[in-house]
């Protein structure tokens, strides 16, 4: 564990403090998922403790739940009479070819249309299996990326390590900074109990890390506004990741809306993007241009895959790493079954959604940027060993806040936060709601 804890903090600049994680237990696993989990939202939490004692003198001690760490990389909320829904669409999935496995990730429509213009039309799994059957496995993995969509086959950790995007990947930094020394830092506007008061953070990251990331930083206080294009849609996890935050949507191939975009930008202290690495670029909001528009902005990116290597711009998600970087294949050969095994939860995320909420709050005062990606996270998890099969203590009442959460699909609780800073509770001012259901405007 403190293994785990001690290379986050050093990847942060963090001191090697030790911190108190309570309650026992972990997620089963074939790597130590529960540790990931204490180790990045303790991580979260130090940066936030080491801005208090740099803006008030004092540091505040911090503690972490084994228990609701782990629930919390799993889901947050807890419906009163109405559910979320589905998080996976009908044919998403791991499937058999012709030598090993392969996952097609469908849940957005265009890259679930990518895989079909590959594998033709199909109902259900049931279709989808007996096509994806004939195909050799990188075959079809190249065939659906080459579609423009998302697909990974399952390598050993061993295979990745010699895959050159295993390799750029696995010798790049878990959180590559880059310095910014010529702004002067904007004066703090927070206090103890609202440590990010009066930062605006402009959020343009989908589904689960970045979402986390913002949300984190919405819980001590930030004003976070989040941007989805006009049509997008996630709505297994909107419930989940758009608590305290606002949303609104812009096109940004329409000249009006970029004129918007780019006075939002310019009034913006933190921007968290988690478009693949060359996207912004093509819309013409390079680094060049963002920080032209926007001097002294802290910019937090991640992508799937990495920074370098022949796969910086693919298309990934956090299921689709697990496959490429052998985390599915080492869970299969832990649960002596013959399919991929994933981790429980898709920790690959939500750790990367800390580590960035924690880049971003380190950077507050003195601007730069802050780069990761879930396939680094991956390497961080995989190299520090295995897991435990101590149980977790179920759920029960006693873990859920007593707050009713009046979202748009109806009252909900939340789990009680895993991480207590003392003198500064994580609390939200706006329950979860839908996307672009607000103006483009900050407060």
């Amino acid at each position: 564990m403190t293994d785990l804890l001690t290379s986050i903090q050093a990847a942060l600049g963090l001191p090697h403090t030790p911190i108190p994680f309570k309650s026992s237990g972990a997620l089963p696993s074939t790597f130590a998922v529960t540790d990931l989990a204490c180790a990045s939202i303790a991580a979260a939490g130090q940066a936030v403790s080491e801005l208090l004692q740099q803006h008030t003198g004092r540091l505040p001690t911090l503690e972490v739940d084994r228990r609701l760490a782990s629930f919390w990389f799993a889901t947050s909320i807890r419906p009163v009479g109405w559910s979320v829904p589905p998080l996976w669409d009908p044919v998403a999935g791991d499937y058999s070819t012709k030598d090993g496995w392969i996952r097609l990730h469908t849940n957005a429509p265009h890259h679930r249309a990518a895989a079909e213009s590959v594998l033709g039309s199909c109902a259900d799994r049931a279709a989808m299996a007996n096509k994806v059957a004939q195909w050799a496995k990188s075959d079809l993995e190249q065939a659906v990326v080459d579609a423009g969509g998302c697909a990974a086959e399952m390598r050993t950790w061993k295979q990745w390590q010699t895959h050159p995007q295993g390799q750029a990947v696995n010798a790049e930094p878990l959180v590559q900074f880059t310095a910014d020394d010529s702004q002067n830092p904007k004066p703090w506007q927070g206090s103890v109990a609202q440590p990010l008061a009066g930062v605006k953070v402009l959020d343009l990251t989908r589904v689960l890390a970045g979402p986390i990331a913002s949300r984190f930083l919405a819980g001590l206080g930030a004003d976070v506004l989040r941007i989805d294009p006009p049509t997008w849609n996630e709505p297994g996890v909107v419930p989940e990741v758009t608590l305290g935050k606002r949303c609104t949507r812009l096109d940004l191939h329409d000249k009006t809306d970029r004129a918007v975009f780019e006075s939002l930008l310019k009034d913006a202290d933190i921007l968290l993007h988690g478009y693949r690495a060359d996207a912004l670029e093509r819309l013409g909001y390079g680094v060049a241009v963002r920080q032209k528009l926007a001097p002294g902005l802290i910019d937090v990116c991640l992508n799937a895959y990495g920074w370098s290597g022949p796969w910086q711009n693919r298309r990934g998600f956090d299921s689709l790493v697990q496959m490429s970087s052998g985390i599915a294949e080492a869970g299969m050969q832990w649960k002596k079954v013959n399919k991929p095994t994933p981790l429980p939860v898709q920790a690959l995320d939500h750790a990367t959604g800390y580590l960035m909420a924690a880049a971003a709050i380190k950077l507050l005062g003195r601007g730069g940027s802050a780069r990761l990606s879930l396939a680094r996270t991956a390497k961080l998890l995989i190299e520090h060993g295995a897991g435990t099969n101590e149980p977790l203590r179920a759920e029960d009442d006693n873990d859920q806040g007593m707050l009713v959460e009046q979202t748009p699909w109806g009252p909900a609780h939340r789990l009680q936060v895993p991480l207590k800073i003392t003198g500064t509770p994580l609390q939200w001012a706006l329950p979860a709601g839908e996307l672009g259901s607000h103006r483009a405007q900050w407060w």
